[in-house]
C-alpha cells in the first residue's frame, strides 16, 4: 500500500543500489571494511558515505556521510542516520550529495565544505506545510509535525555549543523509531534535501509489516498502484562486496 507522511511510513527497502547512485564506473569506488561495513568513497578520497551493520544490537545499524579534509584525514563533518530512517530519505540526500559534488568537481566552488545556503532554506517548506515552531533560549528551535510524531530540531546558536546542527526523528520523542543528525559544517544544501524530501507529498510503498506499529494509526493510506516495469535497469551494485578494502 502507499502511505503518507513520509516520517511515519517505516524504513522500506534500503539497499546498496537504492541509495547509493554513484558513478563506480568514474572513479567512485566501494569498498567492504572490517566486520561486515560497506564504503563508497569519492575519486578524491575526502568524501565517503558507509553502511554499518551491528548484528548483534537490533536497529543499531547505521548509514554515515563524512567530508574529511584531507584524504582520510581529520573530519571535516558527519552525518548519520539510522537504518530505520525511510530509505526514499536517504536517497534523496544521497543524490544531493552526488549533486554537490559534481558541481564542486567540474567548478570552482566548494559546496561541500563552504556551502552558501541559509538555514532557512531548510526549515521554511516544513512551515509551509503546517509544521510547528519554537524557540528556546539554549539556541535551538524545533519544528514539529501536526500530528507530533516526529520533528526537526535547529541549533542556530553555535558558539559553545555542542550537539548538532541538525536532528531530526520520527516518532514518539522519547521512543523515536528512527533519528539523522547533521554535524556543525555539514552542508546545508543537505540538510534541505532531507526536509524536502521529509514533506514531499509522493506517498512511499510500505508493506503493513514495515510500518511501525505505534503510528499506523496517523497515516494516510491507498492502495498501492500496480508497479511497472522501469524502462532502464542500472548495473546493479553488489549488496556485499568482497574484495578487502581500506577501513576507516
Amino acid at each position: 500500500m502507499r502511505v503518507l507522511p513520509r516520517h511515519l511510513a517505516g524504513p522500506g527497502q534500503a539497499d546498496l543500489e537504492t541509495i547509493w547512485a554513484f558513478p563506480f564506473d568514474d572513479g567512485w569506488h566501494l569498498h567492504q571494511g572490517l566486520e561486515g561495513m560497506v564504503f563508497a568513497i569519492s575519486p578524491c578520497a575526502r568524501l565517503w558515505t558507509r553502511f554499518a551493520p551491528k548484528p548483534e544490537e537490533r536497529g543499531a545499524d547505521t548509514w554515515t556521510i563524512g567530508m574529511d579534509r584531507a584524504p582520510f584525514g581529520p573530519r571535516a563533518w558527519e552525518i548519520t542516520f539510522d537504518a530505520t530512517t525511510p530509505a526514499e530519505l536517504l536517497r534523496d540526500v544521497h543524490t544531493e550529495l552526488l549533486d554537490l559534488y559534481l558541481e564542486d568537481r567540474h567548478s570552482d566552488k566548494n559546496h561541500l565544505v563552504e556551502d552558501p545556503t541559509a538555514p532557512h532554506e531548510v526549515y521554511t517548506p516544513l512551515l509551509t506545510h503546517g509544521w510547528s515552531h519554537s524557540v528556546k533560549t539554549d539556541g535551538t528551535q524545533t519544528f514539529l509535525p501536526p500530528e507530533g510524531l516526529g520533528g526537526v530540531r535547529h541549533r542556530y546558536a553555535t558558539t559553545g555549543a555542542d550537539g548538532p546542527a541538525w536532528r531530526a526523528w520520527g516518532g514518539y520523542p522519547s521512543e523515536p523509531h528512527w533519528q539523522a543528525q547533521f554535524s556543525a559544517g555539514a552542508a546545508t544544501t543537505l540538510a534541505a534535501a532531507f526536509t524536502a524530501s521529509l514533506i514531499s507529498t509522493e506517498p512511499l510503498h510500505r508493506a503493513v509489516k514495515q510500518i511501525p506499529f505505534h503510528t499506523r494509526r496517523h497515516l494516510y493510506v491507498a492502495p498501492a498502484a500496480t508497479p511497472q516495469p522501469p524502462s532502464h535497469l542500472p548495473p546493479a551494485l553488489p549488496s556485499a562486496p568482497h574484495p578487502a578494502g581500506r577501513a576507516r
